[in-house]
């Protein structure tokens, strides 16, 4: 299982993304293959993967192909090799085999 964290503040501090680090850093046994982090003023979200489904493309967060949407998650997609076809006809463009991205495309 992979491991999300993250908080929301309505006073940032220079400290900030180091509490995010130390969040993801007491849940690494729930994702020990990788981690990334998405801030934005006042958001702080990370994330620690366990790969399952592709294994070097589904690093997240992971964000759709003008970056106006990201996701962060702990799931799994059964069904998002049928759903890709349908997404990719509608001119949503993949950049990994990861099932995440089939979150955003049908999401859009």
């Amino acid at each position: 299982m992979c491991g999300i964290a993250g908080f929301l503040t309505t006073s940032p501090s220079s400290d900030d993304l180091k509490t995010l680090e130390r969040m993801t850093t007491t849940i690494s046994h729930r994702g020990p293959n990788g981690f990334g982090y998405f801030t934005d003023p006042g958001v702080f979200l990370g994330h620690r993967r366990l790969s399952v489904v592709d294994l070097a493309g589904g690093s997240q967060p992971m964000a759709n192909e003008d970056e106006s949407a990201w996701v962060i998650y702990n799931g799994e997609i059964f069904n998002h090799a049928a759903l890709r076809p349908s997404l990719e006809a509608a001119g949503h463009r993949y950049k990994s085999h990861c099932d995440t991205e089939t979150i955003l495309h049908a999401w859009e």
